[in-house]
């Protein structure tokens, strides 16, 4: 209970601004000692006020000075005491600590005095606000918000993430999504900066870690740590591959991830408008995880070349297509899945005798994938 109607209003402007309660009463001992330097102070002195909660006509002023060692060391005598000066005023004084003494005590002040109060409250309550907020949304970095569409700024979207709006910066935005006034969606706080008009958060659409909050939300053992996304790649819009792995015997990650007829990545992809999820198991051998990340494609063989970390991986004629997918996303995101340089060669057909006039074989013709780019190389030469 409020011991004063004061201390009361005061209760409920922290209510209302969502601040506590010793923030505020800071806040007001500081306006008091402010107006009290104006009114009866010099420039320069360190005022100190101790609130009356009971009656603020009662309110505590004293002067502050540092304890410094000698006359050599003193910038500003309004703030300043030598020891040997100190020591006359509190026996306990020293050098580096604090000499308070008790100021006079005035009820009444002036107009300017009045206003200099006001201005430092509405100052300290800002200040207090942004604070605090900067606090709230550093908290959030990294993890997943829902938000609404505010508004639509140039390229940028202005999106309302509870107590402030964040900001979605073009790269940020999902290529083909089209946004709009009102849309609520998930987000991930990729970053929050303090300026001086308050935090600045940062919302992206497009980055990996979405993919691994939104399945958090929805997977329990994720949240338990029983199961672990080891590695994400991610083309925002398209397509994107999880590798993930269990830490429970007999469990099985991917079964977890999937859920039981689908519904947990069903309720991940909703979320995704028409971007398409590949799961795959982890493993740390490096063929076994080529060879899942290449999913669905088949392959016949890998073999590794530890000094370009690179992978030549064989797959049946009818499977290439598969193993390089559209555009040649599929090898694309696994070799920035696994981090190998992935090239993808035919499995070469047995030879057979042919006659002397018959035409060279054309040669074969295979895609080479790096984690930049898709080039091409020959599997086989033509004889002369």
């Amino acid at each position: 209970m409020a011991a004063s109607p004061f201390m009361a209003a005061l209760e409920q402007l922290a209510e209302e601004r969502g601040l506590p309660v010793e923030t505020v009463i800071q806040t007001v001992e500081a306006a008091l000692a402010a107006a009290y330097r104006k009114d009866y102070g010099k420039p320069g002195q360190v005022i100190r006020a101790i609130l009356d909660e009971k009656d603020i006509t009662k309110t505590k002023m004293f002067q502050v000075y540092d304890v410094v060692d000698d006359d050599a060391e003193i910038e500003e005598t309004e703030r300043q005491l030598t020891l040997s000066e100190a020591l006359k005023l509190q026996k306990q004084a020293e050098v580096g600590g604090e000499v308070v003494l008790p100021l006079p005590e005035h009820a009444d002040f002036g107009r300017i005095a009045a206003q200099t109060a006001k201005q430092v409250i509405i100052q300290r309550i800002a200040e207090a606000e942004r604070s605090m907020l900067y606090q709230e949304f550093k908290d959030k970095e990294g993890h997943i918000v829902g938000g609404t569409i505010q508004q639509i700024e140039g390229k940028d979207a202005v999106v309302n993430i509870g107590r402030m709006n964040a900001i979605m910066l073009p790269h940020d935005q999902v290529p083909h999504e089209r946004y709009y006034t009102g849309q609520r969606l998930k987000f991930y706080v990729r970053g929050v900066e303090e300026t001086n008009r308050g935090p600045k958060v940062l919302v992206s659409r497009t980055h990996p870690d979405l993919i691994k909050g939104l399945f958090t939300q929805e997977v329990p053992e994720l949240q338990s740590g029983t199961v672990t996304i080891e590695a994400i790649a991610r083309e925002p819009g398209s397509r994107t591959k999880i590798a993930v792995d269990a830490h429970q015997e007999g469990l099985d990650p991917v079964g977890s991830c999937v859920g039981q007829r689908g519904i947990r990545v069903q309720a991940v992809l909703s979320e995704l408008s028409e971007e398409k999820i590949d799961i795959i198991l982890w493993s740390t051998d490096p063929i076994q995880l080529i060879g899942n990340a290449l999913s669905p494609a088949k392959v016949e063989s890998i073999t590794l070349d530890e000094t370009t970390k690179t992978a030549k991986i064989k797959v049946p004629d009818d499977q290439v297509s598969l193993a390089i997918g559209k555009s040649g996303q599929n090898v694309r995101l696994a070799s920035k899945l696994t981090g190998w340089n992935l090239d993808i060669v035919k499995d070469e057909l047995p030879a057979t005798k042919k006659p002397d006039d018959e035409p060279a074989p054309e040669p074969e013709v295979a895609e080479t994938q790096t984690d930049d780019e898709t080039t091409t190389t020959d599997d086989a030469t033509p004889t002369e």
